[in-house]
């Protein structure tokens, strides 16, 4: 079983590893733009726009599918941990 969601796990990490890099490197970029007083040349906007996928068209579902990449990579990560496995009952030796 560890095998089987290692595999999916691995699968599903290479796919959402660009959209969430995005999205965690624009929301820093906007937030730091915006509280600290450092230029970055690059408009808040446009971040924004990438930031949300509006830039791509998928603004109504690219925080979905982002969720739920990483809703999938919890599962399969918690999983393969072993922290929620069945624990031996101790034996009694009486």
């Amino acid at each position: 079983m560890k095998k089987a969601f290692r595999k999916y796990h691995r699968i599903l990490a290479t796919i959402i590893f660009l959209p969430i890099t995005l999205t965690v490197l624009t929301g820093m970029a906007v937030t730091m733009g915006k509280e600290w007083p450092i230029s970055t040349g690059i408009s808040s906007r446009f971040l924004l726009k990438i930031h949300t996928g509006e830039i791509f068209h998928l603004q109504a579902i690219y925080p979905i599918l982002n969720g739920l990449g990483m809703l999938g990579l919890l599962v399969t990560g918690l999983s393969m941990s072993g922290l929620f496995g069945r624990r031996k009952q101790p034996t009694s030796n009486d």
